[in-house]
């Protein structure tokens, strides 16, 4: 269990072993989510917009048929240049 103190300005100090278990560094942001049963959760908001991306392009590259980066770069150029290949 980690215990913080809040200043008179509202401004909190993570504990390290929190810090460290949510990959934060100086500079980073948090998020404060409420869940179902009414408790606040600290989330490493970098973290959690990289899960969301992952979820929402899952299956994308399957249904465009690219499998490998040649075929990424080949759509990069298509859409910067107008031609594939």
């Amino acid at each position: 269990m980690n215990l913080a103190k809040i200043s008179a300005n509202g401004q909190i100090t993570i504990p390290i072993e929190v810090r460290r278990q949510l990959g934060l560094k100086s500079g980073d942001k948090i998020l404060f989510l409420q869940n179902k049963n009414g408790e606040i959760v600290v989330s490493n908001a970098s973290a959690l917009a990289i899960k969301k991306a992952q979820t929402a392009f899952s299956g994308v590259a399957e249904a465009m048929n690219l499998s490998n980066e040649e075929d990424i770069q080949a759509l990069v150029d298509e859409v910067r240049y107008g031609k594939r290949g």
